[in-house]
């Protein structure tokens, strides 16, 4: 048996568990393991794990898996929390960080307590307003992919009874997000990979939003790059300008940021709560 030495992060509820191989140089990352120690019944519980590591270019590397084990992708509550942790480890004095995220550079700032602003590169693909059958009916959705792939749905735009075109869902909090997240996730237009989902309702001025995460198989109380995408979204479709404010399903806010210069979107920015819930010591 080994135990493995770990910390418990939150990113507006979007929880981790990130192990630091600086603490636990032996540690060998495997599927399996991932697996055991985010089970929430038999394992510590969390949506994905964060292998956190020193690195001779950047500040520290980070490697992000999903519950499943599966990885590739950038987590935007995630690297925020990863570089909380890194601030109470005091492995930089000035308010901004550069790191590596699945080997690719990105940058962060402290700018309180716990509240951190992370730094998105350019979206890779936007498609916008475009149909997708699913739930028996032809729905209106857009994609983005903000270092993770996304669509972005309104719930107004989704109809309880699809042969009722009265019957549209009036706020992401009537949604069956884990069945209609499902069915859409596995969608054929979405192959092979699959997609993240994002279900939004515009309330005044901020954006409610629920989505269903790939690799966590459910839905999820907050999704960093999904937020980002839905920003994104509604400022094409709906012309709302930035910051803009979603509450997630945690009921935390998260602020996405950002310019839109000559058709192309240029510092993008999440800003949220990110911090440690407890450490801890895990028997394998």
């Amino acid at each position: 048996m080994k135990n493995l030495l770990f910390t418990k992060m939150t990113g507006a509820g979007n929880d981790f568990i990130l192990i630091d191989k600086k603490i636990n140089p032996e540690f060998e990352i495997s599927t399996d393991i991932i697996i055991k120690i985010c089970d929430r019944h038999f394992g510590i519980g969390a949506d994905g794990v964060l292998l956190f590591d020193e690195d001779i270019n950047s500040s520290f590397k980070l490697n992000y898996y999903n519950s499943d084990g599966s990885t590739g992708n950038l987590c935007g509550n995630g690297a925020r929390c990863a570089v909380n942790y890194a601030y109470s480890k005091k492995m930089f004095d000035s308010k901004k960080i550069s790191f590596l995220s699945n080997n690719q550079s990105y940058s962060a700032e402290m700018l309180a307590p716990n509240i951190v602003k992370f730094y998105l590169n350019k979206p890779q693909k936007i498609k916008m307003n475009f149909m997708v059958k699913a739930f028996n009916q032809l729905i209106k959705a857009s994609f983005v992919n903000t270092g993770a792939p996304h669509i972005v749905l309104n719930c107004n735009d989704i109809l309880k009874n699809p042969n009722d075109l009265n019957s549209k869902y009036d706020s992401v909090d009537d949604l069956p997000v884990t069945k209609l997240g499902r069915e859409l996730r596995y969608h054929k237009d979405f192959l092979p990979d699959g997609v993240n989902v994002n279900f939004i309702t515009n309330d005044r001025d901020n954006i409610k939003i629920r989505t269903y995460e790939r690799g966590v198989e459910n839905e999820t109380l907050a999704c960093g790059t999904g937020s980002v995408a839905s920003a994104i979204a509604v400022f094409l479709n709906n012309g709302i300008k930035p910051p803009i404010k979603l509450i997630v399903q945690s009921g935390a806010e998260l602020i996405v940021d950002f310019n839109y210069v000559n058709n192309n979107f240029e510092n993008i920015s999440l800003t949220g709560p990110a911090q440690i819930v407890y450490n801890g010591e895990f028997i394998i």
